[in-house]
């Protein structure tokens, strides 16, 4: 069985599908699609752009229609593409009517199984209406927070005759098992178009599948607290916050670290009175190894934590400190290397007058804060990511990272930064 290798060009400017495009083909890629961001930005002159550049390669138009089937299948094969999705949940006349015109225009139709409840029974439906293949596909935001598709390419496999194509945070460590599972068009996104090296990048993929080897990966795929501690570690307040989208950073609390140093943890809270700080020193005790204790202080002037409770953490193990309020002792702090966060800085101490709670929801920096959450903070803030969603933010975050990466690169290139994401086209009208 040939195995066929599919770049999914999920981008919204065409400058950089086209370049992308040729870098993966230096690379050795099979087809090349035109994702659907990338269809709905430039419409189908992306698909005549890809066809004048690469006459003689697989052009995919992922359209993912579900309705007009022999109209949309009629345009995209005119305008140059060789294959062309519709999404199976469609009425099985649109899907007909996407075959005949397909038949009749010189194209081939892939039904996109995403959304689809029992996808061994569809995909026998579909062969049966003609389609040509059947792609199992975990959309990009289900991979945020664990969506794997090896296991229905297994069970599609074992009813349908079709090639099965699979989409779905394919990388080099699992495009080996997706054609072990049946698969036979490998589709791979952001593995490699996120790449600094895209021609290195799509070498490694197709080596996998040729070794039946996985190769390791950058991503993150793991979701245990230490996991997720590692993603974290690999990405900026700034990257995370982005992937938030602007949610989550707190606003006031500036950092007491050195150059270079990073807070990552899982958040006791504390909340107190201005000046009084028992309650600060007592969380100590509670939080373990790798927390962050984080105090809602409710913006007090007078300081609640220093160096000798610092140190104190230090010596537990606890990774940061974070005050919606004041903390002294600033110089000491910075020569223990124990990452802080503060509102304000203030020389005089309060009292240990025992007023507040440990581990209540809290408000910090004006966000919230329960137990639990995680805390990230560097040199550019801290930010919180609530417990239930550090999974998918740990991946978004990881998301954003790799694609700055890949514009960082085209920077070092000679271009500029509004050339390369074209900011004028975006600007607001």
């Amino acid at each position: 069985m040939k195995v066929i290798t599919q770049v999914a060009l999920d981008l919204v400017d065409a400058h950089r599908a086209l370049q992308i495009a040729a870098e993966t083909v230096e690379g050795g890629i099979d087809w090349l699609e035109a994702g659907t961001p990338l269809i709905k930005a430039e419409g189908m002159d992306i698909i005549r752009q890809l066809r004048a550049k690469f006459p003689q390669y697989t052009i995919v138009a992922d359209l993912k229609t579900m309705d007009t089937g022999g109209l949309e299948v009629e345009i995209a094969t005119k305008s140059g593409a060789s294959v062309i999705t519709i999404m199976g949940i469609s009425e099985d006349s649109t899907i007909t009517e996407a075959v005949k015109s397909a038949r009749q225009y010189g194209s081939k139709i892939m039904i996109d199984m995403m959304q689809v409840e029992d996808k061994p029974a569809r995909a026998k439906e579909v062969a049966a209406l003609g389609v040509d293949y059947v792609c199992i596909h975990v959309s990009i935001d289900e991979q945020m927070v664990g969506g794997n598709p090896l296991a229905d390419v297994k069970a599609v496999s074992e009813v349908v005759d079709i090639p099965i194509a699979v989409a779905g945070g394919i990388n080099s460590e699992s495009a080996a098992p997706a054609v072990e599972n049946g698969a036979s068009i490998i589709i791979i996104g952001g593995a490699i178009t996120k790449a600094q090296d895209i021609a290195g990048a799509t070498i490694d993929i197709i080596q996998s599948i040729a070794d039946m080897k996985p190769i390791v990966s950058q991503h993150f795929k793991k979701y245990g607290p230490e996991e997720i501690r590692e993603a974290f570690s690999k990405v900026s307040s700034c990257n995370i916050a982005d992937a938030m989208h602007t949610h989550g950073p707190m606003t006031g609390i500036l950092p007491i670290i050195n150059h270079g140093q990073k807070m990552i943890g899982q958040a006791v809270t504390v909340r107190t009175m201005d000046g009084d700080w028992a309650k600060a020193v007592e969380a100590i005790e509670i939080a373990n190894k790798g927390d962050v204790i984080v105090c809602d202080v409710n913006g007090g002037e007078t300081a609640i934590w220093g160096e000798l409770a610092s140190e104190s953490c230090k010596q537990k193990g606890i990774t940061g400190i974070v005050i919606d309020g004041a903390i002294r002792d600033v110089d000491s702090i910075l020569n223990l290397n124990f990452p802080a966060f503060a509102r304000h800085r203030c020389s005089a101490a309060g009292e240990p007058k025992g007023f507040g709670e440990i581990n209540v929801q809290i408000k910090c920096g004006n966000q919230t804060v329960c137990p639990g959450d995680w805390i990230v903070g560097d040199e550019s803030g801290v930010v919180v990511v609530p417990q239930k969603d550090a999974v998918e933010i740990a991946n978004r975050s990881l998301d954003v990272m790799e694609k700055e990466g890949r514009i960082r690169e085209e920077i070092r290139r000679g271009s500029t930064l509004s050339q390369v994401i074209d900011v004028k086209k975006w600007e607001k009208q």
